[in-house]
């Protein structure tokens, strides 16, 4: 797993922990608050697939039910923008995740998180395939002051690891909607801000990545930065663009990404290697076998539309699969 600790400051909604911030992978011991599971830019290169099998870490904590899912379209201050069809494009991709669920699909990378379980008070519980896409939201909250200082993803503003937390916060309290295991914030940040964790920052070294924090409720939120892949095509585009919006078609691909490793291991101490890489690092832009002429690309058929998404790491297959197990 790419883990990148995250520095988290107390804001006046969270109770976040500072952590320091490590470019490599650390040892197993992964406690929450990290920003985990994040997607290296690849600038043309596939990336190494960790050590060995994943592993189930004992007590760890998975998605048992139903994963709802939220998107968070924000565009701080309004000075951003988004393509005309990235929300809808994203919402659509959702929604087809979900009906595919109900409709028992196994031909998806998501099928592939049922091999996995969690242990917890001497009770097994597997993963099962049940998505819920449960509401979207397009906040223009402007930023007091950047966070961080990078302009590699645009020169707007540098939206820290904090900030990203903080209007989590915001928005899902505006909202009401819920805490816990089972409901995922996706951050989607418009085009011309760039984002930090920490000394690390999106294009120069990440493309997402997900964490969780404490609200001053004590409550766990899941959430996940999710940054305008394809401002910088070479570090965190995939040049495929089989249905929809074509900027939204790259962010999809680090989407699935998190969405997966967020089942399968929220707050990182569950299911991971000998090199801490969760399910989807060890299959970070590898793409398989491929349909649709180049440009239109796709390896997935989700609900009748086409998608062009990494694989999910299979212990069962001993590789990255497409599809169930």
């Amino acid at each position: 797993m790419y883990r990148l600790i995250s520095v988290l400051a107390l804001g006046a909604a969270l109770c976040l922990t500072a952590l320091p911030v490590h470019a490599d992978p650390p040892s197993p011991a992964n406690p929450a608050g990290q920003a985990l599971g994040i997607v290296p830019t690849h600038n043309g290169a596939v990336r190494a697939s960790g050590s060995g099998q994943l592993v189930y870490h004992s007590g760890g904590s998975v998605q048992t039910g139903t994963h709802n899912t939220y998107a968070i379209y924000w565009n701080p201050g309004g000075k951003g923008s988004f393509s005309s069809g990235y929300q809808s494009t994203i919402n659509g991709y959702f929604a087809d995740v979900a009906a595919a669920s109900v409709a028992g699909a196994t031909n998806n990378v998501y099928e592939s998180d049922t091999q996995y379980y969690q242990t917890i008070g001497g009770k097994t519980t597997h993963i099962t395939f049940a998505e819920q896409f449960s509401g979207s939201a397009a906040p223009t909250d402007a930023l007091a002051s950047n966070g961080c200082s990078n302009t590699s993803g645009g020169s707007f503003g540098c939206v820290s690891d904090q900030q990203i937390a903080n209007e989590v916060e915001k928005v899902r309290a505006a909202n009401g909607w819920p805490t816990g295991a089972n409901a995922e914030y996706f951050v989607f940040l418009a085009k011309g801000f760039s984002t930090c964790a920490g000394s690390s920052c999106f294009v120069s070294y990440f493309c997402a990545y997900h964490s969780s924090y404490t609200n001053a409720s004590g409550a766990t939120v899941i959430y996940a930065n999710m940054p305008y892949a394809n401002v910088s095509p070479s570090a965190c585009g995939t040049g495929q663009n089989p249905y929809g919006d074509a900027d939204a078609q790259a962010t999809l691909n680090v989407t699935s990404h998190e969405a997966n490793e967020s089942i399968t291991d929220f707050l990182g101490n569950a299911w991971y290697d000998r090199a801490g890489y969760e399910n989807g690092d060890k299959c970070a832009w590898k793409f398989g076998t491929v349909s649709g002429p180049s440009g239109a690309e796709y390896n997935q058929t989700i609900n009748g539309h086409h998608y062009f998404l990494q694989g999910e790491y299979s212990n069962q297959d001993r590789g990255c699969i497409w599809s169930g197990v």
